[in-house]
C-alpha cells in the first residue's frame, strides 16, 4: 500500500465507529431516543440512517486496514440487538446490506464484488431485489425479472417486492434471469432512471422499513455489474445469516420489552385494592413476571449469540478459502431452534408487558403494541412451525436441513 493509500485508510479508519466504543453507545441512545416519535410518524427514519451513515456503520464488517471497523460477525449480531433494543426498524433497514458486506468479504476474487465493495468503501448502502409475488415457491429463486442484452450493456424490467431498505439505500442488487435462462445478479443504482421504489408497504409492523414494491422499468445495467450466479460464491446454507439477524432483532426487542416493564412497574403509584401488595413495587406477582420477563430476554440472546459464534467460524473458514460446512450446518441448525423458540416467547413477553402496566399500558400514546407488531411481523418472514418440523425431522430421522433460501 502506498503513502497515500495509506493516509487514507487511516483517516476513513478514524471515521469509523469501533465494536464497544462510546462513539457506538451514543449511536444507539440517539436512535432509541427518536424511536417513538418515528412510529408515530413524527419523526423521519431517513435521519436515523443518516446518524448510520454519519458513523460510517455499513463498514462495521471491513477490515481495519481498508478503512472499517474489523468486527468480528459475533461482534455484529450484538450491533444487531442493541440496535434492534433501540428501534428494530433500523438494524431491519440494514439486513440487506451487511449481508451484501458478508458475502463480498469472501468474494474479492470476482471483478464484480472487487467494484461493488468500493461503494461500501465509499459509506453507500447496499440494498436487495429478490422476492416476488408472483412465484410459485416462495425462496426457490425464480421470478419474472428480466434481464435483456442491449449492445454492450443491459436492460432490467420487473417487480420486486418485500424490499426492504431499498428506500434508503444507495444501490440495489436484482435477481433477474436472461432470456436464455441463466440466473444473475445485477447491480442498480436506487437514484438512476427507471427505479421506483414505493412507499406501499402496509405491514402491521416494521412500518419504518420500507418494505413494500420496488418496480423496473427498462433500466440500464452495465455490463460489469451483471454477475451470474453459477459463478457467484456460494456456502452451505448462505442464508442462516439473514436468518439469525431476524431473530436476533427479536431478541432486541425483547430486551426492550423487558426494560419497559420494570420502567411501567416503577412509574405506578397505585395497585388495585385486592393486590397483594399496595405499592406495585413491592408487589410480589409484579416481581414475579418482570422476573420472568428478564429472564426471557436473557435466554433469547444467549441463543442468539451462541449461534452467531459458530457462525463466525463457519464465515472465518470461507473468507480464508477451506469452508467448513460441517460448521454451516451446525449454523444453520442452532440458528433454526433458536427461532422456534424466540419467537414464541418473544409474543408472549410483549403480551405479558400489558400484565404489568395496567390499564394505562394499553393508551395509544404508551405505544407498547410496536413490540408485538413488530415482533409478528418480522417472525412471519418464516414461519416457525415449518422450522420446527425440519429439525424434528433431521433428529428423528437425519434428514438433512434444506439448503434454499430460508436455512
Amino acid at each position: 500500500m502506498g503513502t497515500t493509500d495509506s493516509k487514507l485508510a487511516d483517516n476513513l479508519r478514524a471515521d469509523a465507529v469501533q465494536p464497544g466504543s462510546a462513539a457506538l453507545r451514543e449511536l444507539v441512545a440517539a436512535i432509541a431516543a427518536g424511536a417513538e416519535a418515528r412510529d408515530r410518524g413524527d419523526a423521519d427514519t431517513r435521519d436515523a440512517i443518516a446518524q448510520v451513515r454519519a458513523a460510517r456503520l455499513g463498514v462495521f464488517r471491513v477490515p481495519k486496514a481498508e478503512g472499517g471497523a474489523g468486527a468480528t460477525l459475533p461482534q455484529l449480531y450484538e450491533l444487531v440487538l442493541d440496535l434492534a433494543e433501540a428501534d428494530s426498524n433500523v438494524p431491519h433497514i440494514l439486513r440487506n446490506h451487511f449481508a451484501f458486506v458478508e458475502k463480498a468479504l469472501r468474494a474479492r476474487h470476482l471483478p464484480q464484488y472487487q467494484r461493488w465493495i468500493q461503494f461500501v468503501h465509499d459509506n453507500e448502502l447496499f440494498g436487495l431485489g429478490a422476492s416476488e409475488l408472483g412465484t410459485q415457491n416462495i425462496g426457490d429463486g425464480d421470478g419474472n425479472t428480466r434481464l435483456e442484452p442491449t449492445g454492450s450493456a443491459y436492460r432490467l424490467t420487473g417487480t420486486k417486492y418485500y424490499s426492504t431498505g431499498n428506500l434508503y439505500s444507495d444501490h440495489i442488487i436484482v435477481n433477474a434471469k436472461t432470456p436464455d435462462g441463466r440466473f444473475v445478479g445485477a447491480r442498480v443504482s436506487v437514484r438512476q432512471p427507471g427505479v421506483d421504489v414505493r412507499e406501499d408497504w402496509d405491514g402491521i409492523g416494521q412500518r419504518q422499513t420500507a418494505s413494500g414494491t420496488t418496480v423496473f422499468t427498462d433500466v440500464e445495467v452495465a455490463a460489469n455489474d451483471v454477475l451470474v450466479l453459477s459463478a457467484d460464491v456460494k456456502v452451505t446454507h448462505q442464508a442462516t445469516f439473514a436468518q439469525l439477524y431476524l431473530t436476533t432483532i427479536i431478541a432486541g426487542i425483547l430486551r426492550r420489552i423487558a426494560k419497559d416493564a420494570v420502567k411501567l412497574v416503577l412509574q405506578r403509584e397505585r395497585n388495585y385494592y385486592h393486590a397483594v401488595a399496595s405499592r406495585p413495587a413491592d408487589d410480589p406477582l409484579l416481581q414475579e413476571t418482570v422476573g420472568e420477563l428478564q429472564s426471557a430476554a436473557f435466554v433469547a440472546e444467549a441463543a442468539v449469540l451462541n449461534a452467531a459464534g459458530v457462525l463466525g467460524e463457519a464465515f472465518d473458514s470461507a473468507i480464508a478459502g477451506k469452508p467448513d460446512d460441517a460448521l454451516f450446518v451446525e449454523a444453520a441448525l442452532r440458528s433454526a431452534k433458536a427461532k422456534v423458540v424466540i419467537d414464541q416467547l418473544a409474543l408472549q413477553s410483549a403480551t405479558r408487558l400489558f400484565d404489568v402496566g395496567g390499564a394505562s399500558a394499553a393508551r395509544q400514546t404508551a405505544q407498547l403494541d410496536r413490540h408485538w407488531r413488530n415482533i409478528r411481523t418480522i417472525a412471519s418472514h418464516n414461519p416457525g412451525l415449518y422450522k420446527a418440523r425440519v429439525i424434528g425431522n433431521h433428529a428423528i430421522n437425519g434428514v438433512p436441513l434444506p439448503t434454499a433460501a430460508f436455512f
